[in-house]
C-alpha cells in the first residue's frame, strides 16, 4: 500500500478561528478543496453567513465565538471536541486593534488590543493544544504579520490612510514568539506550532477605494504587487499538512519579499 500524499488532508479535522474574513475565507475554501473537515469559527453570525454563500456546506461547519472572551474559550473547546473530536489542525487568524493614531492611543486601548491579540491566542492555543498533546499529534498555525517583524513606512500611509498601529505590531511580534514557545513545549508530544506573517494583503474594499495606497504598498514589495488571498491559503495548507512534518517553531513570511529589504 502506498503512503498517503504529504499534502493529503482528506477527513482531517481542522479548526479555523477568524475564518470568515478576507484571508480566512480563502483558507477555508482551500482546506475544503483538500477534503478536510473544517470548523469555521468567527464573531456572531459571520461564519454562518459566509457558509451560506460558499457552497462548502458538505465540508465546513460554522460556529460563533469571541476569542477575546477567554472565559468562554475552554467551554467552547470542550463542546466542539465532544461533537467533532480533537482536531488535527488549528489555525488562529483572530486579531484586535484600535486603528487609532499613536498620539490618541490610551494605555487601556493598548491593553485591550494585547488581550485580543496575545491573551486570546494563548488561551485558545493552550486549550486545543493540550488535547492534541494527549493524542500525540497536531499542527497549529498562528497568524502574525510583517509588522511583527518590521515597522510601517509612514510614507506609504499618506492621508487618508493611518499608519498600521503600534499595538497591532507589538501583538503580532508576540505571536511569533508564542509559536516558538508552544513548539518547544509540545514538541516531544508530536504537536507542531508555527506562525505565518502575511505581507500586504489589502482587502477588496481597500483595493477598490484606495488604489493609490495599494500602489504604494506594491512599490514596497520586491515582487512589485500586493498579495492575493489564495496565496495565504497555500501557506496554511503546507504548515497544517504532513508536507511540513519536520517544521516547527518557525515563522513563514508570505510577504512578496517585503521583509527582505
Amino acid at each position: 500500500m502506498s503512503s498517503p500524499h504529504p499534502f493529503d488532508l482528506k477527513e482531517r479535522s481542522i479548526w479555523v478561528f477568524g475564518g470568515a474574513g478576507y484571508l480566512g475565507a480563502a483558507v477555508i475554501s482551500q482546506l475544503a478543496e483538500m477534503q478536510a473537515r473544517v470548523l469555521c469559527v468567527d464573531l456572531a453570525d459571520r461564519a454562518a453567513d459566509m457558509l451560506k454563500t460558499s457552497g462548502l456546506q458538505s465540508q465546513v461547519s460554522a460556529a460563533s465565538l469571541n476569542a477575546a472572551d477567554t472565559a468562554a474559550v475552554e467551554a467552547f473547546v470542550q463542546e466542539q471536541i465532544a461533537m467533532h473530536g480533537v482536531p488535527h489542525g488549528l489555525v488562529v487568524m483572530t486579531y484586535a486593534s484600535t486603528a487609532k493614531r499613536f498620539e490618541d492611543l490610551t494605555a487601556e486601548d493598548f491593553d485591550m488590543a494585547n488581550h485580543g491579540n496575545l491573551t486570546a491566542t494563548f488561551a485558545l492555543a493552550r486549550a486545543v493544544g493540550q488535547h492534541m498533546a494527549e493524542k500525540g499529534r497536531g499542527s497549529m498555525v498562528l497568524f502574525s504579520s510583517m509588522y511583527g517583524s518590521v515597522s510601517p513606512d509612514p510614507a506609504v500611509y499618506a492621508a487618508p490612510m493611518n499608519p498600521n498601529p503600534i499595538e497591532y505590531g507589538v501583538g503580532k511580534a508576540g505571536i511569533q514568539q508564542m509559536a516558538r514557545y508552544l513548539a518547544v513545549h509540545w514538541g516531544r508530544q508530536g504537536v507542531r506550532c508555527n506562525s505565518i506573517s502575511p505581507g500586504p494583503f489589502p482587502n477588496p474594499t481597500i483595493q477598490f477605494q484606495q488604489p493609490e495606497f495599494v500602489e504604494r504598498l506594491a512599490q514596497k514589495v520586491p515582487l512589485g504587487r500586493v498579495g492575493q488571498a489564495p496565496e495565504i491559503a497555500g501557506a496554511v495548507t503546507f504548515l497544517i499538512s504532513d508536507a511540513s512534518s519536520f517544521i516547527t517553531g518557525q515563522n513563514l513570511a508570505v510577504d512578496g519579499g517585503w521583509t527582505s529589504w
